[in-house]
């Protein structure tokens, strides 16, 4: 193999790696992009998941008050 046959295999191996490292980066911009919503969403589900905790420690209060109530209806009829 000739020094410019040499020379040509690595040009097209730097372009190859060159390539690579271009479609790799853009892989990991991506990628964290996507982490980033990923956390965006996880935050909101938060957010609603303790908005129905709220909800349900008040649907909750609701139920023995009313409970509480037949328990006092009931012992005043019978």
């Amino acid at each position: 193999m000739t020094i410019e046959e040499k020379l040509e295999n690595l040009t097209e191996r730097h372009i190859a790696l060159a390539e690579s490292l271009e479609l790799f980066n853009h892989s990991v911009h991506e990628m964290g992009a996507n982490i980033e919503k990923q956390g965006e969403n996880i935050d909101k589900l938060i957010n609603l998941a303790e908005t129905h905790t709220t909800h349900i420690e008040a649907l909750l209060h609701i139920a023995d008050s009313h409970e509480r109530r037949i328990r006092r209806l009931e012992g005043e009829a019978g």
